[in-house]
């Protein structure tokens, strides 16, 4: 039996020694970056940790600082209970529905007029001829508290319409998903839910309002009055239309799934002809903005040449 020579056990010996290397190297690296890759979710996880702590901060201050204005508007009766009642329902249509609404849409009213008024009393000594007259400077003073205490009520009007607008266009595919739903044989309120669910990443308005008549249904209260109230908040003719289409099937037992259809072919039939229209009145409203930017430009260029022309020739 031949044994190895020393050469082929060098180079044996050399081949373990290379091999462990490379697989010292490699846990090595792996340990590294097992290391780095700990530290790295650690980082993330402390990192999430301090943004919820900050969103919770936020929003403890945000408690506070409403509940604040809310005291404010609950200690200062300036609107009788029809305006706060009226009040109310504008701030349901507008998606706020918490029972401190009515008294911290007052409290932001009274702020905003105070500010303003703040803002008029040490601005108003400077306004030159006016200023220096202690009369005037009542009047503005009480002419900002006035313009403060009407501008949340512009703004929540504005919110009102935006939201009304969202419902607006996203109601005919709710049409769609409700004649899909009892197709399928759900009933009413399996049917509204189910829709709210699958419209809260498209419409939060009207997955929300859709939402609010759902839980009125399985509380027990009555399908008329809790699809009325649905109406009501949000205040728009489809809508009503939709609920007394809801209502009439239930009272007479007609299908309800073709009524459903033909108001949604409807209300995508209103919303074309309402851009049909939009696109109508966009020629005259063109009109002035060319009369006034585009007409001066063409008839520079078309006789700015001969004017040129002439003022040589008569010089």
């Amino acid at each position: 039996m031949n044994m190895p020579d020393a050469g082929t056990l060098t180079n044996l010996a050399l081949l373990i020694v290379l091999i462990s290397a490379v697989l010292l190297i490699l846990l090595r690296t792996g340990s590294t970056r097992h290391r780095i890759a700990q530290r790295v979710r650690q980082a993330a996880v402390h990192r999430v940790a301090d943004l919820a702590a900050d969103d919770r901060t936020l929003a403890n201050m945000r408690q506070r600082l409403t509940g604040r204005v809310a005291l404010i508007g609950e200690r200062v009766p300036i609107l009788n209970a029809f305006q706060r009642e009226k009040l109310a329902r504008q701030l349901a249509a507008a998606g706020f529905r918490d029972r401190r609404t009515v008294a911290g849409l007052v409290g932001l009213k009274i702020v905003v007029g105070s500010l303003l008024a703040l803002v008029a009393i040490v601005f108003g000594a400077n306004v030159p001829r006016v200023g220096e007259y202690f009369v005037f400077r009542v009047l503005m003073l009480a002419a900002a508290f006035i313009v403060g205490m009407i501008v949340p009520e512009y703004a929540l009007g504005f919110l009102i319409s935006r939201r009304q607008r969202a419902i607006s266009s996203c109601l005919p595919d709710a049409l769609d998903l409700l004649v899909i739903c009892t197709n399928a044989g759900n009933s009413l309120v399996v049917a509204i839910k189910r829709v709210a669910h699958e419209l809260t990443p498209i419409c939060p308005p009207l997955a929300d309002e859709l939402s609010v008549a759902a839980d009125e249904l399985q509380m027990g209260t009555d399908s008329a009055t809790a699809l009325r109230n649905m109406a009501d908040r949000i205040g728009l003719a489809s809508v009503r239309g939709l609920v007394t289409t809801l209502i009439q099937s239930q009272q007479y037992g007609t299908p309800i799934t073709q009524s459903l259809r033909m108001l949604s072919r409807a209300e995508r039939a209103a919303q074309i002809f309402a851009l049909e229209e939009k696109a109508a009145k966009l020629a005259p409203k063109m009109t002035l903005p060319m009369m006034l930017f585009v007409l001066p430009t063409v008839g520079l260029i078309a006789a700015g040449p001969a004017v040129i022309q002439l003022i040589a020739v008569f010089k």
